[in-house]
């Protein structure tokens, strides 16, 4: 088991969309040779993304920045689909018109808009994916690389947090997302499979929300009709947060853990109350080496298929030294405005 406060990057746990094997940041670096390179071509990337308007977006859009303005990249423009598989299949049917170099994406869901990546694909635009993988799409022939933590792992962590919290033969609620998405399956998966192996006496129940806006209130339905349980998790932290108040006003409020480290997420984390611990990501990296994949393509070298950044064990003890270091304010001043 890792140790609170350290770096999960020797256990990864979880495999890719296709059953690989997780690579390294490492193999997605800049040379010299490379940067010079790319700024005589000036390319061009597109960025279409599930929504601009979480913290954890706006990190991973300044990485991706600072990454291609080293490399004398610009971007061309920033979809925020707003979690909608329409609005993103319409944007890729504008992208193909539009002719970036390369795309660098976050597929809304699996199904859903997996016809509209494979024409991207086949119109010549490079693509880059970050953390989801749409049904049926292949490494190398529909898209050069997928970029994301080990969401396995970071279920894994949010359980080894949260069970110290739950008594012998508690209850914990598991709030997943409905929306077929790689990621937070994975994370779901982990983290079930965590509690099953290590405390088979506590019982889980699952519940599904359709969107971040509507987790909070998917919550307290289910608290108007099930006994409060012991613990939470869900899946990450923009949801966590909208579900706070339904369960502070539980006579006694059940311990929670969540993924990703928001502002709010690190302020109810310090507080120590409900949120006991995160599992975090590092976004301004995952775009950075994102954006690095994508160069590297763009000038002709190979990349692999699936590259993994590792996660973070946050709880109330480190939570402002790691929202700093995940990319929070320091990083966010170090890149300069995305155009």
């Amino acid at each position: 088991m890792t140790r609170v406060g350290e770096t999960a990057s020797s256990s990864t746990a979880g495999l890719g969309p296709h059953g690989e094997r997780a690579a390294g940041p490492e193999l997605a670096v800049l040379t010299s040779a490379v940067i010079e390179e790319a700024r005589s071509r000036a390319f061009e990337v597109a960025l279409l993304l599930h929504t601009r308007a979480s913290e954890w977006s706006r990190r991973q859009i300044a990485g991706i920045e600072a990454c291609l303005s080293e490399a004398g990249a610009t971007i061309s423009e920033v979809v925020d689909c707003d979690f909608s598989p329409s609005v993103q299949a319409a944007a890729i049917e504008r992208l193909i018109t539009a002719r970036p170099d390369a795309v660098i994406a976050i597929p809304v869901g699996g199904t859903a808009v997996a016809e509209a990546f494979r024409r991207l694909a086949s119109a010549g635009v490079r693509l880059i994916l970050l953390d989801n993988v749409p049904s049926g799409l292949l490494p190398e022939s529909d898209y050069a690389s997928a970029v994301s933590c080990d969401n396995f792992r970071l279920g894994q962590i949010a359980a080894e947090l949260l069970s110290p919290h739950v008594r012998s033969g508690g209850r914990v609620c598991v709030a997943a997302y409905s929306v077929d998405f790689f990621a937070t399956a994975q994370r779901e998966i982990g983290f079930d499979k965590w509690m099953r192996r290590e405390r088979p006496d506590i019982r889980l129940t699952h519940l599904k929300f359709e969107s971040p806006a509507r987790a909070g209130e998917t919550i307290a339905a289910y608290l108007a009709r099930e006994p409060a349980p012991d613990g939470v998790f869900v899946v990450w932290d923009e949801p966590a947060v909208a579900a706070l108040p339904a369960l502070a006003a539980c006579e006694t409020p059940p311990a929670m853990t969540t993924v990703d480290l928001g502002a709010a997420a690190a302020e109810a984390l310090g507080e120590g109350r409900i949120l006991r611990g995160v599992a975090a990501q590092h976004p301004f990296q995952q775009g950075a080496v994102a954006a690095a994949a994508a160069i590297l393509v763009l000038t002709g070298r190979t990349v692999p298929s699936w590259i993994v950044v590792p996660a973070l064990i946050v709880t109330p003890q480190n939570a402002s030294v790691v929202y700093r270091e995940v990319g929070g304010a320091d990083a966010l001043m170090k890149a300069s405005p995305v155009v």
